[in-house]
C-alpha cells in the first residue's frame, strides 16, 4: 500500500475494525518514511452488476441511486437515515444472492417500493409517483388508497393479534 501523502511503499497497521457488518474492513496504517496516518477499506470485490433501463440501455449498477431515491421519498419524514442504509443493503444483498449479472431497472424499483410500502406510506406514493410516472391526480389517489387499505389491514391484523385481557374478579 502506497501512502497518500508520499507515496512510499511501506507502512504499518495501527488499528483494524470490521465495519458494514462483516462486509469490510477499516485500517488505520501509518507510512514508516513521512509517519503520517491514512485509512484503507478492505472489501470483498463483488461481480459488478448491470442494468437493463426501460429504453434497454445498459448502465453498471450504481448503489448511491438507490440511496438518493430513498432519502428523497422520505425527505421530511421520520425515518432514521441508518432503516435507508439498511434498506440499500438488503436490496444489494439480493441482487447479489441472484447469481445473475444483469437486472432490470424495474426489479430494483419494485424491490425499493415494496421496503417504502412497508416503512412509510407518504414515502411510499411520492416514490411510486415517480417511478410509476404518475399522469393525473387519478393514479395518486388510486396509491393512495391503496397504502390506506393496506395500512388499515395490518393494523386490523396486529390489533386481533394481541392477547385479550382476562375479566378481573373481585372479592
Amino acid at each position: 500500500m502506497k501512502c497518500p501523502y508520499c507515496q512510499f511503499g511501506e507502512d504499518r497497521v495501527l488499528d483494524s475494525r470490521i465495519i458494514r457488518d462483516g462486509a469490510a474492513i477499516r485500517r488505520r496504517r501509518e507510512c514508516f518514511h513521512c509517519h503520517r496516518r491514512f485509512t484503507t477499506y478492505e472489501v470483498i470485490e463483488e461481480r459488478q452488476l448491470v442494468v437493463i433501463k426501460k429504453d434497454g440501455r445498459r448502465e453498471p449498477y450504481d448503489r448511491e441511486k438507490i440511496r438518493r431515491g430513498l432519502l428523497t421519498a422520505c425527505r421530511k419524514r421520520p425515518v432514521a437515515t441508518e432503516i435507508l442504509e439498511g434498506i440499500v443493503d438488503s436490496i444489494e444483498r439480493d441482487l447479489h444472492d441472484r447469481g445473475g449479472l444483469e437486472i432490470s431497472a424495474g426489479e430494483i424499483g419494485e424491490q425499493v417500493m415494496t421496503a417504502l410500502r412497508e416503512l412509510d406510506p407518504v414515502a411510499y406514493v411520492r416514490f411510486a409517483s415517480v417511478y410509476r410516472d404518475f399522469q393525473d391526480v387519478g393514479e395518486f389517489r388510486q396509491a393512495i388508497s391503496q397504502a390506506r387499505r393496506r395500512r388499515q389491514h395490518r393494523t386490523t391484523a396486529t390489533r386481533d393479534a394481541e392477547p385479550q385481557s382476562a375479566p378481573s374478579r373481585r372479592k
